[in-house]
């Protein structure tokens, strides 16, 4: 079982420095409909950017996770989830002052993740026009890239912990069990 174990260790190590190596996807590409706003507050770093654009909620988010999933090298699945967040937390995630109406992240665990803000008026006077054409949502993308030079420290920490947890595990497990069946077994010889 030893053995067993170690060798499961080293590919799980592996697999995972493997995963958080692999190169970062660049900023996602907008949707085919959209136009970027060049707002002041739209612009101001390269790492949140808004656009306008037609598509609905479920579309924007599709377009966004279908981008994420990949990695630039050879095309490989990364696993993804999606955090969604109250429209009130875009303030602090997104940019002070910044309107929502839906908020999700897009998440490479230990690694980069893209939060898609969008805002989509539900009265006449908040209707969004730019530059003379009407859209129905405004979207603001948020990238945070991420840098093996601290995915991978915190990686072998949280591997170091789950072994060390795994490994007291089984041994209160094996305690537990040869007290369980010594004292069973010594009472049926009574």
């Amino acid at each position: 079982m030893g053995t067993l174990f170690k060798i499961f260790s080293i590919f799980l190590l592996f697999g995972f420095l493997f995963y958080l190596l692999l190169p970062t996807p660049s900023f996602p590409i907008p949707p085919t409909d959209s136009v970027q706003s060049l707002e002041n507050a739209d612009v101001e770093t390269p790492l949140r950017r808004s656009y306008f654009t037609n598509f609905s909620r479920a579309e924007v988010l599709e377009y966004y996770q279908q981008q994420f999933t990949k990695s630039p090298f050879l095309g490989i699945r990364l696993p993804t989830y999606r955090l969604n967040y109250p429209p009130e937390d875009a303030q602090q995630l997104i940019r002070d002052q910044t309107r929502s109406v839906f908020l999700e992240e897009i998440v490479h665990p230990f690694r980069e993740s893209v939060f898609v803000n969008g805002f989509q008026p539900r009265v006449a006077k908040d209707d969004i026009w730019y530059r003379g054409v009407h859209y129905g949502t405004k979207i603001t993308i948020r990238y945070i890239p991420s840098s093996p030079i601290i995915g991978v420290p915190v990686l072998l920490l949280a591997i170091g912990a789950l072994l060390f947890s795994v490994r007291e595990l089984a041994s209160c497990l094996k305690v537990f069990f040869i007290e369980w069946f010594g004292s069973t077994h010594s009472q049926q010889n009574v």
